[in-house]
């Protein structure tokens, strides 16, 4: 099943963000909101976003700025949002490495086009710097998880074998190491999906990758429960 895309808001209106939110919904988008850009950046550390709409005027921190900020290390589509008549900041905000730029007042549908237009545009340079990046080695506690391979090795030379599940939640572990993530956000990682209230298959697969990773199972010193948090990998990661 192909994930559909997930959308960050940033803007600090409460109402435009669910006014926005639910039209993105009804159209098969998944979607995230932030107020500001502290609460950005933990959401595009945590998750797998596929474009943001970013409000111009913000409190604290502009989105001038935060565009700025977000192309000196990810190539995440960028829509701007701006005023009526703020035609220099929305010029800026094109040389800074947004999109496409949206001004208000503005329509669910010319919305939803921007979007899915900007997505066909970018969706091959977003994906190739990622395969990129991806093609590395992970070293943590006896273990070596090579992304080219999709192969577990341990400092003994013994090599595990791992299921599609398995590799891509191990995957969004190591690359966010003695961090915090919810059942929710992994499996946004990890599938591509939003969890539903009865999905427990993150469970499962913790299960799975930590008999093969723990020493004891039953004690586990790697992946490590975060009760009302979700997991943790408590390792430290080296990548090569």
């Amino acid at each position: 099943m192909t994930a559909s895309p997930h959308i960050l808001i940033v803007d600090d209106h409460r109402e435009i963000r669910d006014l926005v939110s639910r039209a993105l919904v009804r159209e098969g988008f998944r979607i995230s909101q932030a107020s500001d850009g502290k609460a950005m950046r933990k959401i595009l550390a945590d998750a797998r976003i596929d474009l943001i709409l970013l409000d111009l005027m913000l409190p604290g921190e502009s989105g001038l700025s935060l565009c700025r900020d977000i192309r000196a290390h990810s190539n995440v589509p960028i829509i701007m949002v701006t005023a009526k008549g703020e035609e220099v900041d929305r010029v800026i905000g094109l040389e800074l490495g947004a999109d496409d730029y949206l001004p208000k007042p503005f329509g669910t549908r010319e919305l939803i086009a921007r979007i899915n237009s900007v997505l066909r545009r970018t969706q091959r340079s977003v994906q190739e710097p990622e395969a990129e990046n991806q093609r590395r080695n992970y070293r943590f506690d006896r273990w070596v998880l090579s992304a080219d391979s999709r192969e577990l090795l341990r400092d003994d030379g013994v090599s595990l074998s791992l299921s599609t599940g398995e590799f891509d939640l191990l995957m969004a572990l190591v690359e966010r190491p003695q961090r915090v993530l919810s059942r929710e956000q992994l499996l946004d990682l990890a599938r591509g999906r939003a969890a539903s209230a009865f999905d427990r298959s993150i469970d499962t697969q913790v299960s799975r990758l930590r008999k093969k990773l723990e020493a004891d199972p039953s004690d586990p010193r790697i992946i490590q429960t975060v009760w009302g948090g979700g997991y943790m990998l408590a390792a430290k990661v080296t990548a090569e």
